[in-house]
């Protein structure tokens, strides 16, 4: 089975320098297979584009780290999700808050070419200027060098890549409504593919695959909430604590008065 893993798409899959490949979607698959009864045999790492046109060729067998939508989906199949993760809008640190996406109208905002969430904004926000990118490190790259306005990509991702690259001006500001829920993908035509890898997510135990996402992953990614609903649910507990007090009062009031007319 012909791998073809991402170039930079960590912390579910990328090569290190040393062209060594690594990720939480790598681990997994090397958990997998024995169980799945499959010999992996890893391809040169590429960007997303690419791997989806050597799909298309007949080169690649096995895509990781992939959401299906209706385009895929005309020559993937998919393999039950394994992992879901928000995606995010990031800006520059000292940006203005803004309700969301809508308001950036003809600003620059990149997003990972050929991913599943590119689809998504180009469709729900027209008004934007999208510019495709490469992958999520070279958008990231060039938000914090000021050459974009702003990026959507995946909560995981863009801790991952503020960690190891140490970029430092950036941070996450809202969800952008999009889940990220990742699938292993095969050609269409092969159903025999499918179930090998039905088989091997099965008969892997829910503490081992457990264990390979905390490695890789902080937990936090997988609950994000923007920080704005953070306040809006501060305040909600803050009035109804308020009303609670007012209840209080007007209840020993009640009390007080009733006591009064008794005597």
């Amino acid at each position: 089975m012909r791998f073809a893993p991402e170039r930079d798409y960590g912390p579910f899959v990328y090569a290190e320098a040393d062209g060594q490949i690594q990720g939480m979607s790598v681990d997994l698959l090397a958990a997998m297979a024995p169980r799945a009864g499959l010999q992996v045999k890893i391809l040169p790492p590429r960007d997303l584009a690419d791997i989806l046109e050597g799909v298309k060729a007949g080169e690649v067998d096995l895509v990781s780290s992939l959401r299906p939508n209706p385009e895929r989906s005309r020559f993937l199949g998919f393999s039950a999700p394994y992992v879901e993760v928000p995606a995010v809008l990031v800006l520059r640190k000292g940006e203005t808050r803004r309700l969301g996406l809508a308001d950036f109208r003809q600003r620059r905002v990149g997003v990972g070419k050929a991913y599943a969430l590119e689809a998504f904004v180009r469709q729900r926000y027209p008004e934007v200027q999208w510019e495709a990118q490469a992958n999520d490190a070279v958008a990231l790259r060039a938000l914090a060098a000021g050459q974009l306005d702003g990026v959507v990509a995946d909560a995981a991702s863009v801790a991952f890549i503020q960690r190891r690259e140490r970029l430092s001006g950036i941070e996450v500001h809202e969800a952008v409504g999009f889940q990220y829920a990742l699938s292993f993908a095969y050609p269409i035509q092969r159903a025999d593919l499918g179930d090998a890898l039905a088989r091997g997510l099965r008969d892997l135990p829910r503490a081992e695959r457990d264990l390979i996402v905390r490695r890789w992953m902080d937990l936090d990614a997988l609950s994000y909430r923007p920080p704005q609903l953070s306040g809006v649910q501060r305040g909600i507990g803050g009035l109804a604590l308020l009303a609670g007090v007012l209840g209080l009062v007007l209840l020993l009031k009640r009390c007080s008065a009733a006591r009064a007319k008794h005597d």
